[in-house]
Parts: C-alpha cells; sequence; structure tokens
C-alpha cells in the first residue's frame, strides 16, 4: 500500500480576505472542507498542516490535521512560491518522524468544493497511467477560449494571439472551437521524489495527468466574490 502524504498549506496574513482560512464558510471554518475531504478519501495515511499562524494551527488540528511544526518565517511571506514549503514539510518528515512516503499532495483550503471522491479517482487515474503527476483542471469558457484571445503590434493592430494570423482567421462558431483547459488549484497529487530532482525539482515531472473538474467544484477562493459564490454554492448544497 502506498504512503501518500497531504500537506494543507495555510499561511497566515490574507490581505484579500483577512483571516481567511480559519473564517467561518457556511457555518465551518473556510480549512475544515479540505482537511474532512482529504479524510474521508480514505487514501491519505498522514495529513499535516503547513502553517506560521498558530490560530489555524489550533484550527486544523480541531478537524484532524497533525501540526508537527510551525513554517519558518522565510517561508510564510507573500511572495513565498508553494514548492520550498512542501520541500520543508517532507524533508522535517522524514528527519524527525522517519516517514517517507510515496506520493505527496498539496491540500489547499481556499478549495472548499474538493470532495473525498475527487480524491480517490484522481489517484486511481495516476497510479492506472503510471503518471508522475495528477492536477486538477477545469475547462476554459468559450469566450475565453484562447484561440478568440487576440495580441497586437506596435502599430496597434490586432492579430491572433495563439496562431498570429490575421483576425478574420478567427472561428466564429463556439461548437467550433477546441477545448482547452487551465488548472483549479484543487487536485495535486505527485511523486515525493519529484521534489527533489537533482536538475528540476518540481511538482509535475515529465507524465502529468488530467483530472478534469466541473466549476463548481473548481472554485478558489482568492477574492471576496469568490467567497460569496461558495457560500452560495454550500446553501444551495444544504
Amino acid at each position: 500500500m502506498e504512503k501518500i502524504l497531504g500537506v494543507v498549506t495555510a499561511r497566515g496574513g490574507s490581505k484579500s480576505i483577512p483571516g481567511k482560512n480559519i473564517k467561518s464558510l457556511g457555518g465551518k471554518p473556510l480549512i475544515s472542507y479540505i482537511i474532512d475531504s482529504a479524510k474521508n478519501s480514505g487514501i491519505f495515511d498522514r495529513i499535516i498542516i503547513s502553517t506560521d499562524d498558530e490560530k489555524i494551527a489550533e484550527v486544523a488540528k480541531k478537524y484532524g490535521a497533525e501540526v508537527l511544526f510551525m513554517r519558518p518565517p522565510e517561508l510564510a511571506e507573500d511572495t513565498t512560491p508553494h514548492l520550498p514549503v512542501i520541500e520543508h514539510a517532507v524533508k522535517w518528515m522524514a528527519e524527525k518522524e522517519n516517514y517517507n512516503p510515496e506520493y505527496t499532495s498539496i491540500l489547499s483550503p481556499t478549495s472548499p468544493m474538493v470532495r473525498p471522491e475527487h480524491f480517490r479517482e484522481a489517484f486511481e487515474i495516476l497510479k492506472n497511467k503510471k503518471a508522475d503527476s495528477i492536477i486538477g483542471v477545469v475547462q476554459i469558457p468559450p469566450h475565453y477560449n484562447p484561440i478568440r484571445s487576440f495580441s497586437y503590434d506596435d502599430e496597434g493592430f490586432l492579430k491572433l494571439f495563439v496562431t498570429g494570423e490575421p483576425v478574420r482567421k478567427r472561428i466564429p462558431r463556439r461548437q467550433d472551437l477546441p477545448v482547452f483547459y487551465t488548472l483549479n488549484s484543487a487536485i495535486y497529487i505527485f511523486r515525493t521524489d519529484l521534489l527533489f530532482d537533482p536538475t528540476e525539482p518540481s511538482f509535475y515531472g515529465n507524465k502529468v495527468a488530467a483530472y478534469v473538474m466541473d466549476e463548481k467544484h473548481s472554485i478558489n477562493i482568492d477574492e471576496p466574490n469568490d467567497w460569496e459564490e461558495a457560500e452560495k454554492i454550500i446553501k444551495e448544497a444544504n
């Protein structure tokens, strides 16, 4: 049985929505949703939190995440990327707990609509395809399809962004557009050794499988309007 480590990443100090990670959403702290779904998926043998905030750590522990360390200040800045944060967590587990999981997953509190079955299905695809990683994606709406996007030159004349062709070559019918996807930040599961690749450490590797999700379950809370949308979805579900 493969070991899978789930790392809840929850930095304090959100500016767009103060106290976001532990703010009440539908009667529960935001961070509780991702912890509950991860626990109920049954695929994780350990779920820990990486945070610099004592209050966030307390709430996460209440809902079942292990609080083993506090994230160093240098890894809790506005501009800190996820990679060194996850590397730190995995190294800590290896050195202090002698725990070396085959797979690691980023559990984002800002993706409260992720369900337990999403984790189970994604991991099954990852294994069946023998992929390096699997990430959640959502279809780009036709209105924002890259094929319909433009750029313009130094003289201010438009051309198609993807192909560089004249505007008259654009595909007018929505039904004829190719389908494109974008990351939704909801699902990240990857081989742990990718984090420490000597040439190019990452969450991805070369064989990246897609886990396609609908818009409702792909919501990523970044701005106040995202919060309002999530509140609406939860209210309708209840």
